[in-house]
């Protein structure tokens, strides 16, 4: 049994104590918000109320904690890694923004402790499949990796509801976004490369946002042509979005985005997460392409994107539990092999309850599944 603190009682962070409190773990659950932390009372978790921007206090919660999970705001993750390393507690968090991982990764180069940030699901579970279908092959022509988190019946201008944080999806919707091209890393614009995406008979849209790379492009630098990651949505999101955040100017005035986001696309169970993951290179002599797609349904008491962002931190924090990950510096999600990431018990409700999984291969991989 570990001591584990979880920052943040929103709607990821109260999923991931759950699970942790299911694997027989002391779990804390930690937020600034009396009325948040009223929400998830009386479950199998203690709770505390603290500003986790205050050092000080989060210094004496980390004291006795052998693992702290982030799933703040991504821009509160910088000091909370700082105050893991002082306390020496082991470092988790769902960050996807570039600087925030960048500088985790400075502390970690002296850290005595394991600090694994972009957990979760993009990055996260997106950075595990692309590194296994890379795998795949002798020879690695491209890597598309497409994610996308989504109502299931979109009823607004935007097409979209948000079913994560605010904070986070404009963060990848202004920020440059890293692409593989010609085997050379480089960085293009958010909210550009629309590509039109046919799965299953449902029509989507993929564009360039920052972050969903994770630590890919330079694990697999000089084995990769070209690589890049995409969300998906449904038509006509990117050109509405970039005349909110280009043409009005609102990635200069977050806090109008926020409010405009929440007031237009208010929160849904009732979403749908799908992940695509396509794989072109030499195998055997010949050029051949492999796919895998994934796709989950939000529950009346459990969405998708909370369903797969959990699991898939949950996940990491199991393997690292186990022994099976790095026991100190930074760890990349890579690092993680998806056999065994699929063995843990999160791991194995991520492939139990997505609806195109075929199970798993002589390897103990996702089955690839063509798509148009």
């Amino acid at each position: 049994m570990k001591q584990i603190a979880v920052l943040g009682a929103g709607q990821i962070g109260s999923i991931i104590a759950c699970m942790l409190a299911e694997q027989g773990h002391r779990i804390t659950l930690v937020d600034g918000s009396k009325e948040q932390l009223a929400r998830v009372a009386g479950r199998s978790f203690e709770t505390a109320q603290i500003d986790v921007a205050d050092v000080k206090g989060l210094r004496i919660l980390l004291a006795d904690k052998d693992i702290v999970v982030s799933a703040c705001p991504y821009f509160l993750n910088a000091g909370i890694a700082q105050a893991a390393v002082e306390t020496n507690t082991h470092y988790f968090d769902l960050t996807e923004d570039v600087a925030t991982t960048a500088y985790i990764k400075e502390l970690a180069a002296t850290a005595k402790i394991a600090l694994v940030p972009q957990c979760g699901l993009a990055p996260g579970f997106i950075c595990i499949l692309g590194a296994d279908m890379a795998s795949r092959f002798d020879r690695v022509k491209a890597i598309k990796l497409r994610v996308g988190a989504l109502p299931l019946y979109p009823t607004n201008a935007l097409r979209y509801n948000v079913t994560w944080s605010v904070d986070g999806l404009i963060n990848e919707y202004c920020n440059p976004c890293e692409i593989v091209f010609h085997g050379k890393t480089s960085l293009v614009p958010a909210l550009e490369g629309i590509e039109s995406v046919m799965i299953d008979g449902v029509a989507y849209e993929a564009f360039n946002t920052s972050g969903g790379l994770g630590t890919l492009a330079e694990t697999l630098a000089g084995k990769v042509e070209d690589m890049s990651y995409k969300t998906l949505r449904y038509p006509g999101h990117a050109e509405i979005m970039k005349l909110l955040l280009l043409g009005l100017g609102l990635a200069d005035d977050r806090e109008i985005m926020r409010k405009i986001l929440e007031r237009s696309a208010p929160f849904t169970h009732k979403d749908v997460v799908v992940v695509f993951v396509t794989g072109i290179g030499e195998r055997n002599g010949r050029m051949e392409e492999d796919s895998v797609v994934l796709r989950y349904d939000g529950k009346p008491e459990l969405g998708a994107i909370q369903l797969t962002t959990a699991a898939g931190c949950v996940a990491m924090v199991e393997l690292f539990i186990s022994g099976k990950l790095p026991n100190r510096g930074f760890v990349r999600q890579e690092d993680a092999n998806l056999v065994d990431f699929l063995s843990t018990q999160a791991g194995k409700r991520l492939a139990k309850e997505s609806r195109h999984t075929e199970g798993n291969d002589m390897a103990g991989r996702l089955a690839p599944r063509n798509a148009a």
